[in-house]
């Protein structure tokens, strides 16, 4: 039986890696070392650690005048580095809430200067994505911060905010890679690698190099962007192996057609999903706006939650792991990155049809 796990992180990963991973786990080519017995200072990490950055230069088109940082501490400490970093001297920052992760980020922010919550989806349940009109930005404000994809509640934005000569931040730690961007359009953006790049452990940050060198008095020594960028991302010892399984993850992308074909799967995988649960006579409800439904966390329930538990286990005797909705939210969700193959929604689709049949 094929398993195929829709955890929301620690994610799948591309089995090619993972068999990659395993063949060089005691030697890594010749060295007679595995990656993680490696010095992060010695020649041949330093390698591993630059093919890494170029490959993700590459498959984003970063420019130049950005700074590439792999990082430890997972979003979280982003919430509270980027304030640190960014604030500059001003007095507050813009944030829009679309759910857990940016109340979270709101939250830590509010620590280390003011907020202005410039939009929200609380009165539809954070079930959409506001429209831009009705944001009320500051245009003297430090930045502004969003998350373009809310994992747990799976509302996705298909459009990139214009936000002048703010500096946009995104917390792309669930939708990196999965589809093509403008990274000049953005001041800073940062993502946890375990969803779609590797796993859990690193976080990259991709910052503007003006950005850099401001950070509010008392900044701790580790959580200033500009340490990290003139140390090569080695002022301390980077978590090295999962940087190492990232730079696997990005010759993956770049064998298989890079970022536009994986955003042209993620649209095809995330269509066949929804089409199914659309297509249920009510038996199955995603309850986010059609507009601003997540290419990677499909979330949906079904009419009687009584069901939920045979629907899981029944599931799981099938190989479908991890399709149990967040604790705060309840329901179902698929998360559905770049390493869920086509054949993975397939067999999903085919359950859920098949369950919908049997208990409708």
């Amino acid at each position: 039986m094929t398993i195929y796990n829709f955890s929301a992180g620690p994610a799948v990963l591309p089995r090619e890696v993972l068999q990659q991973a395993r063949e060089e786990l005691l030697d890594w080519h010749g060295s007679g070392m595995s990656v993680m017995e490696m010095s992060h200072r010695g020649k041949e990490f330093t390698g591993i650690a630059a093919a890494a950055e170029a490959d993700l230069r590459e498959l984003m088109g970063i420019p130049p005048s950005y700074k590439v940082l792999f990082l430890q501490g997972g979003a979280h400490l982003q919430f509270a580095m980027v304030p640190l970093n960014l604030l500059r001297g001003k007095p507050s920052a813009d944030y829009v809430n679309t759910g857990e992760w940016s109340k979270k980020a709101i939250g830590e922010a509010r620590k280390f200067g003011g907020v202005n919550v410039v939009a929200t989806g609380a009165d539809r349940n954070f079930s959409y994505a506001p429209a831009f009109e009705t944001w009320q930005c500051d245009k003297g404000a430090a930045y502004l911060h969003y998350t373009p994809n809310e994992t747990i509640g799976g509302v996705e934005f298909n459009w990139v905010p214009e936000t002048g000569a703010v500096p946009l931040v995104a917390d792309m730690s669930s939708n990196i890679l999965s589809r093509r961007i403008e990274v000049s359009k953005y001041g800073l953006i940062y993502a946890g690698a375990q969803k779609n790049i590797g796993p859990a452990g690193l976080t990259v940050v991709i910052v503007r190099e003006d950005l850099l060198g401001q950070v509010l008095p008392g900044t701790p020594t580790m959580l200033d962007y500009k340490i990290h960028a003139d140390n090569g991302s080695m002022y301390n010892t980077p978590p090295t192996y999962g940087i190492y399984i990232a730079g696997l993850v990005f010759q993956w992308l770049k064998r298989n057609g890079g970022v536009a074909q994986a955003e042209r799967t993620n649209i095809a995988k995330a269509r066949l999903l929804y089409d199914a649960i659309d297509a249920s006579n009510g038996f199955y409800n995603c309850p986010v706006a059609k507009s601003d439904r997540s290419r990677m966390n499909v979330s949906f329930t079904l009419k009687n939650p009584a069901l939920d538990e045979g629907f899981l286990r029944q599931a799981e005797a099938r190989g479908l792991l991890q399709l149990k909705g967040h604790r705060s939210v309840g329901g179902m969700r698929a998360s559905i990155y770049n390493a869920m193959p086509l054949a993975g929604v397939q067999a999903l689709v085919g359950f859920i049809n098949e369950f919908a049949r049997q208990r409708g």
